[in-house]
């Protein structure tokens, strides 16, 4: 059951109000347990070190994005994004134009450019790339928009070849020729 903090009083007499009637299975003591509250929002948890930072809808940023916290994104980015070591999410309002790197990227919004994971990239319902991704797992979401290829090789390599390849390079139209006595 419960033990009473006697550290924590009642306030008594301010309000006028009287006490709510016990429900059955509950002690005399259960409302006094409320005040006790989980950390806020603002003040970190146990395990759970990260800050996450927030770009309105409003804010238009051109140029280079570097960080070392996660971040979500709603409003216009044109340029490059780097949060290598954190997760970026790309909100339903966001226009992206831009090549990223990043730990993670989950996309609600639009991308137009090469997106680089070392972990994942997670395309949502309505989320829309358009442009090369690498990373060792890709998901794409009924209802998400994708066009061009996916390399879905691991750690390194992915970081490698995304830095190598130019932002927006067509993909290649023609196949190899097959060696001599082999059917295409």
């Amino acid at each position: 059951m419960w033990k009473r903090d006697e550290s924590v009083k009642p306030a008594t007499g301010s309000t006028g109000s009287t006490p709510a009637p016990a429900q059955h299975g509950s002690t005399p003591h259960a409302a006094e347990a409320a005040p006790t509250r989980p950390a806020p929002a603002s003040e970190p948890q146990r395990g759970q070190e990260r800050n996450v930072v927030n770009i309105g809808t409003s804010v238009v940023i051109k140029g280079e994005l570097s960080g070392s916290e996660d971040l979500t994104i709603e409003g216009q980015v044109e340029g490059k994004i780097e949060l290598r070591q954190n997760v970026l999410t790309i909100g339903a309002n966001a226009k992206i134009k831009a090549q990223v790197f990043a730990k993670a990227v989950i996309i609600f919004g639009e991308i137009v450019g090469n997106v680089a994971a070392t972990e994942k990239v997670d395309i949502r319902d309505n989320g829309s790339v358009d442009g090369d991704i690498a990373a060792p797992r890709v998901a794409i979401a009924e209802g998400a928009h994708f066009r061009g290829s996916i390399d879905m090789q691991r750690g390194n390599k992915v970081e490698q070849k995304a830095e190598a390849k130019p932002a927006a390079q067509p993909a290649p139209t023609s196949a190899p020729a097959a060696p001599a006595g082999v059917p295409r």
